[in-house]
């Protein structure tokens, strides 16, 4: 596994794949992996002859009072992690290089509708961070195919729609959550849980599942089943940000016949924002 955090290494190591007739995938990341992560590499390894994971916290797409500094970074445990998993390379780019002129005044990349509901609601800004970031990483790995976890289900479809809309050649690939024996979806946020705070977060996913199966069963008082989510949530020591049962195809309200749907939900345990979904058939 290559360690690389110079961009034209990391142009050169490329360039020498593709001659050789390779396909790349990219698995962007913040680092601190875990098992969610070897769950992207895995799926990228099948689809290509090389694989690229990256490695930045990018201070774009954290809102004002969020946790960037403290944000949990192990780079020789994760360099470790990814030569096991048998990664490529590890591209591990510093703020200055992926915002030569500082990020305050650098151009910024959009996504209207999906970047600013739900999730973008709560932290206005993060998704044009995610966005714009994606956007660096496709243009200097130009991979074949990006793999990304459908735990954060609003960035993904958020990343395909900026995808589709930028003509990138690449296919976007999703691969579902994984998540403990209880339930909990893995993040690196959830270092941040107390003991006890871990004992009730797997509630949210638990609430989620019963609102699925109402769903699947055939109700469809959306306002009322939302608003029961969230009463659960707060019962259970939450602080919810949302429950939303939108239509799977683009996170809008659905209509009483929208059979294909996903639940939403942010929630704050302590310290620690928890998001999870659920794709739902509706009944």
């Amino acid at each position: 596994m290559r360690p690389v955090e110079d961009i034209d290494e990391l142009h050169a190591a490329l360039a020498s794949w593709r001659r050789a007739g390779d396909t790349i995938a990219l698995v962007p990341t913040m680092g601190n992996l875990h098992a969610g992560h070897l769950a992207l590499v895995r799926r990228a390894r099948a689809l290509a002859s090389r694989t690229v994971v990256s490695i930045f916290v990018n201070p774009m797409q954290f809102v004002e009072g969020e946790d960037f500094d403290r944000y949990p970074r192990t780079p020789e445990a994760d360099q470790r992690m990814l030569a096991e998993a048998g990664v490529d390379a590890a591209f591990m780019p510093s703020a200055a290089q992926m915002y030569p002129n500082g990020y305050a005044d650098t151009t910024r990349v959009h996504v209207p509708g999906l970047e600013s509901i739900y999730c973008g609601a709560f932290r206005p800004g993060h998704f044009t961070g995610v966005a714009t970031v994606v956007v660096k990483l496709f243009n200097l790995v130009r991979p074949d195919f990006a793999i990304f976890g459908d735990k954060d289900f609003q960035q993904l479809m958020l990343v395909r729609r900026m995808a589709a809309d930028l003509r990138f050649p690449i296919e976007i690939i999703g691969v579902p959550t994984v998540r403990d024996a209880d339930g909990l979806a893995l993040s690196s946020r959830n270092n941040y849980l107390s003991a006890e705070e871990r004992g009730r977060a797997p509630r949210l996913y638990e609430i989620l599942s019963g609102l699925a199966a109402k769903l699947e069963a055939g109700s469809t008082d959306y306002a009322a089943l939302q608003a029961e989510a969230m009463s659960g949530l707060s019962a259970a020591g939450f602080v919810p940000q949302y429950v939303a049962i939108c239509r799977h195809a683009d996170l809008q309200p659905p209509r009483s016949a929208d059979r294909e749907l996903v639940i939403l939900a942010a929630a704050w345990l302590g310290n620690s924002r928890l998001i999870d979904h659920i794709e739902v058939r509706a009944g």
